[in-house]
């Protein structure tokens, strides 16, 4: 449905930008709206935890990926 995908990545991208702000305080406030918005829409709860976790991963990769050009480079 792309609804849903719609809103679970809308909302994702905000909160995994709000933690990148926060920085430590914030690390698991992906978790506590999950657990938020599962109360009244378990679907919508799914999505958006899929959402976080792809954005996670993809930062962590970003991450490895631009060590891993420096190191190579010799920087």
């Amino acid at each position: 449905m792309a609804l849903l995908d719609d809103l679970a990545e809308a909302l994702a991208a905000d909160v995994m930008a709000a933690q990148r702000e926060l920085g430590e305080k914030g690390e698991r406030l992906f978790m506590e709206v999950g657990n938020y918005i599962g109360t009244s829409s378990p679907s919508l709860q799914e999505a958006f935890m899929t959402a976080c976790r792809l954005h996670m991963a993809a930062d962590r990769g970003r991450a490895f990926f631009e060590t891993r050009v420096k190191a190579l480079k010799g920087e």
